[in-house]
């Protein structure tokens, strides 16, 4: 074997052949761990001619003019981690060779757990050193003067034998292998503690991922549940109209065939008269009797009077102006249906499941939704507007509903509300009835006297004057509390007065479920936050309030 033939750095057959800028050749794997050594610096030398690069060259394979006996093969993958071990056999064994278990630095081999015994139970063996087999012997000895490398160079960033501290590392920083290693092992262990914090960051993201995925999973059998039961109502409104329909029909037929029954029965009773007159007529037209025909001409020579009026069926009255009004009715209904599923497709459609944000920082918007942004104007608020109720049955005792459960007024005169297990019996507080989850949400209201507005799980305990059941003072709520004096936020327990310049009569909640965020707002064209809640919502919420002297939810036209 030629040297052309030998990689300097390992001594051994170029295993896939590398030439780097310089026209040296080395092995792939020789020269690729022979740099990573000097990643730190940035520079990178040729272990051969000592001609430096910056940047560290691109390796690509290049198959050098050695001779027929190289054949050409392709460039490996390289692994992601080339300090990894490979596996090595031990340098002893006859026959079938063992997995070797340790190597010595001295006598350069590998050995097998049986093979190893003499180095621990030899005195001739004390001086050598073993370490664990790294499967990479060969890469701790200098390819120059075949002797352990044991220092390390720090000016050029690699490891060196004893030897080479005389003629090229001469005047060099040099140091001990376990000097630089403890060195080197603290840059480590910061890292792994890096790594260690990523982990633990990734795992937190990969709990939330799953809770929203579950979240998400839920809110899709909700709203196919909502959906079977608002189009079985809507059959059954369908099948009531239908009825009403037939209904219709019926009481006409009946009201006319009863007025065509009376007018036959007149009719019959007009034919019996006038067939008795003409049999009275016969009669006294046959009679030979002068005096007779004389004394009864008289009464038979008047006309009879007609007793019931000509009846003909009205041509404008007809069953099938019913007919096309169930057809204009079932033609009104595919077109809402028809517009209200585009306009409800496209909306889902348009909304991505998932935003991706770069771990260097800031937001990836999707392509095809603006409405990701945060709204900032009163107008982009309007685009989540929603029509809430409130839910009598959990009107505190105190509470009067009006306008279509679109206000409520506190009176002190007690309501006498019938007993439900939702209703509030501690706080003068009530919900909404609509459950809020999966998009985004945002509704205002109008107060008078003190009063708190937030957002509640219905799990929210409703009995008892306690935390459990008082909005905001539990993990189930969270609130607003509005007074004269100011606003201070609320949930499980904490309290936040909050310095706002100006009190507003109108304040606007924005819940961004999927975002895990409501927010309250006093409402105005540019929209000042007072305050912002950022849990991780596990269920829908339902808008609550506690009631001081008068709540009204306000009525919006959503922007499209």
């Amino acid at each position: 074997m030629t040297d052309s033939y030998v990689c300097s750095l390992c001594a051994e057959e170029l295993r896939d052949p590398i030439t780097i800028p310089c026209g040296d050749v080395f092995c792939l794997e020789c020269i690729k761990i022979y740099w990573d050594q000097a990643d730190q610096v940035g520079v990178y030398s040729c272990p051969q001619c000592r001609a430096t690069f910056t940047p560290r060259p691109v390796l690509r394979r290049n198959v050098p003019n050695v001779g027929p006996h190289v054949p050409p093969s392709p460039l490996p993958e390289l692994a992601p981690f080339p300090y990894l071990k490979r596996e090595a056999l031990c340098d002893f064994c006859t026959g079938r060779r063992n997995r070797a278990v340790k190597s010595c630095l001295v006598c350069l081999a590998y050995y097998c757990e049986t093979h190893i015994k003499p180095h621990y139970e030899s005195a001739t063996f004390k001086r050598h050193k073993l370490v664990d087999e790294t499967g990479h012997l060969d890469r701790k000895i200098c390819p120059q003067h075949e002797k352990g490398l044991e220092l390390f160079c720090r000016s050029d960033q690699m490891c060196i034998c004893v030897l080479c501290t005389v003629r090229e590392h001469r005047s060099h920083n040099t140091v001990s292998a376990e000097e630089e290693r403890a060195e080197k092992q603290k840059v480590l262990v910061v890292t792994q503690s890096e790594v260690q914090h990523i982990i633990q960051d990734r795992m937190k993201e990969l709990q939330e991922l799953r809770h929203n995925v579950e979240v998400l999973k839920g809110n899709a059998h909700r709203a196919q549940a909502a959906s079977d039961k608002i189009f079985s109502e809507m059959l059954q409104s369908v099948e009531r109209w239908h009825a009403e329909i037939c209904q219709l029909i019926q009481a006409n037929l009946q009201a006319a065939m009863a007025q065509a029954q009376g007018y036959v029965e007149r009719l019959e009773q007009e034919i019996m008269e006038l067939q008795r007159r003409d049999a009275e007529l016969r009669q006294i037209l046959d009679t030979e009797d002068n005096i007779h025909f004389l004394q009864n001409f008289p009464a038979l020579s008047i006309a009879p009077e007609p007793m019931v009026p000509k009846v003909l069926i009205n041509p404008e009255f007809s069953f099938g102006e019913v007919t096309k009004t169930a057809t204009d009715m079932k033609e009104h209904l595919d077109d809402i249906c028809k517009r209200e599923l585009g306009n409800m497709s496209k909306k889902v459609s348009d909304i991505p499941v998932y935003v991706l944000i770069p771990r260097s920082g800031g937001r990836i918007k999707a392509p095809t939704r603006t409405d990701l942004q945060e709204p900032k104007t009163r107008a982009d608020f309007l685009r989540y507007a929603v029509r809430l109720t409130f839910d009598p049955n959990t009107a505190y005792k105190e509470l009067v509903l009006s306008e279509g459960n679109r206000k409520v007024v506190r009176k002190r005169p007690v309501q006498f509300y019938p007993d439900h297990p939702e209703r509030f019996d501690g706080f003068c507080q009530i919900l909404c009835a609509e459950p809020l989850s999966g998009s985004r949400h945002y509704w205002e209201v109008e107060w008078s006297g003190e009063f708190s507005i937030g957002v509640a799980y219905k799990s929210i305990s409703r009995k008892g004057k306690n935390s459990h059941s008082l909005l905001g003072y539990n993990d189930r709520s969270w609130s607003l509390l509005c007074s004269e004096s100011g606003y201070s936020a609320w949930h499980n327990k904490m309290d936040k007065d909050l310095p706002v310049s100006t009190r507003a009569t109108r304040i606007g909640v924005y819940l961004d479920f999927p975002g895990n965020s409501v927010s309250f707002y006093t409402v105005s064209e540019s929209m000042e936050l007072i305050y912002r809640f950022q849990p991780r919502f596990a269920e829908p919420l339902y808008a609550g309030f506690g009631v001081g002297a008068s709540v009204s939810l306000c009525s919006l036209e959503k922007n499209t």
